[in-house]
């Protein structure tokens, strides 16, 4: 792996970037001692996308979803401390 000093690394910036995106991986050191390594980004792969309504017979909304547990509800939110 190659080192490279701070100045090198500003001087040469866009070339050493290239080359870390083409998989090589390099040091950055200040008076030779390692302060980081670069390395290229992974991307993950892309996911495959769903198409709406995937789920269609598979499960069941029941009539009163939009009703469910009203009552139970409706007394937590009339409760008085």
């Amino acid at each position: 792996m190659d080192t490279f000093n701070i100045h090198h690394a500003k001087t040469h910036l866009s070339r050493l970037v290239e080359k870390a995106a083409k998989g090589e991986a390099f040091i950055i050191a200040k008076a030779g001692k390692p302060l980081v390594k670069v390395v290229p980004l992974t991307s993950a792969a892309p996911r495959k996308a769903t198409p709406i309504g995937f789920m269609k017979g598979r499960i069941a909304v029941p009539e009163d979803f939009d009703r469910m547990h009203e009552a139970a509800i409706g007394r937590l939110f009339a409760a008085k401390p």
